[in-house]
């Protein structure tokens, strides 16, 4: 068993294969995106080693992420190997634009549930937020997603009060008539960004809750999940709505997961600086899964009990979300 200082039981990481988008989303609000060269990225070999470490540590649910996660060359490898390994879960993250083509051999793989990211249904306002993205893209990757039979389907929109929050009815509607769940998430003050003022742009769970409650009758249900969101549901429909409030309604005592880097950072926490090399180490002792698997648990010490996130324009956090990992 994974257990950081604070007693918490660590049986979820996320695993980003690589930084490198096809489109941008509202989290990656820079002029111009850097990557990183490709030696600095783990190979498919190290990332599978990195997985089966956590898994031998005890951890349950791996959710694959990038950038966006495929566009890696291969990338089935990871999924076709890691579906191989004794996890409750295996899911993704995904812009949606690739799922038309690996649909089918995710699941096949595996793969039971996966998250598709779409902030908005106006295909002017998708071009404009994403820069080169195509809203028919996403949707046929959705339909793609729904044709191969996923458990679940989870939307995700990141919400800005003068950007798409008066879509937020719209998001929901097209959710639940596709039966489809959708989360909606707080801005988080990720990179350095000139587009906008985060103070300005906040929207909180609570206002988007009593937005749809002009439009839907909404109760919260009982049941809870590992993870950040807490759900609500709509009458006469089986889908979930998720709020995602990382500032409002801090989630930080039930936190149950880390983050690996593409580079291999292994990030501790979304809204701090803690990380770990686990490149160094996968690459000064190759193979040694004993090593990885030390580096892995010394670092759970320093695993910070909280973020403290605000509203300032100035980043608390300078990378950006292609780089952290969805």
């Amino acid at each position: 068993m994974l257990v950081d200082s604070f007693g918490r039981i660590i049986d979820y990481i996320r695993l980003s294969v690589t930084d490198r988008c096809d489109f941008r989303c509202v989290y990656c609000m820079a002029e111009e995106m850097t990557f990183m060269p490709r030696e600095q990225v783990l190979s498919l070999e190290e990332l599978v080693a990195v997985g089966r470490a956590f898994v031998e540590l005890g951890v349950k649910k791996i959710r694959i992420t990038g950038g966006e996660p495929l566009v890696r060359r291969g990338v089935m490898k990871v999924f076709d190997e890691l579906g191989q390994l004794p996890l409750e879960e295996l899911t993704l993250t995904t812009n949606g634009s690739q799922l038309p083509k690996y649909a089918s051999a995710l699941r096949a793989a595996g793969v039971k549930r996966i998250n598709i990211s779409l902030d908005t249904l106006d295909p002017e306002k998708f071009h404009q937020l994403t820069r080169t993205g195509q809203l028919s893209q996403v949707l046929d990757g959705i339909k793609a997603a729904q044709d191969a039979g996923f458990e679940r389907i989870k939307l995700n929109a990141v919400i800005l009060k003068n950007r798409n929050a008066a879509e937020v009815p719209a998001l929901t509607r097209f959710a639940l008539e596709q039966g489809l769940d959708i989360s909606f998430i707080e801005e988080m003050p990720l990179g350095s960004i000139v587009e906008h003022s985060r103070a300005l742009e906040f929207c909180s769970s609570a206002e988007l809750r009593a937005l749809l409650s002009q439009h839907f009758s909404l109760a919260p249900l009982e049941d809870e999940t590992a993870g950040p969101s807490r759900y609500w549901r709509a009458d006469q429909y089986a889908s979930r709505i998720g709020f995602i409030s990382p500032h409002s309604e801090n989630f930080c005592a039930s936190c149950n997961r880390v983050r690996v880097s593409a580079e291999g950072k292994l990030l501790l926490c979304l809204g701090n600086d803690h990380a770990a090399d686990l490149r160094a180490v996968l690459r000064a002792h190759p193979g040694d899964d004993k090593m990885l698997k030390i580096a892995i648990m010394d670092a759970m010490q320093h695993k910070p009990e909280r973020h403290h996130f605000n509203h300032s324009d100035e980043p608390q956090i300078v990378r950006f979300m292609n780089t952290t990992g969805g």
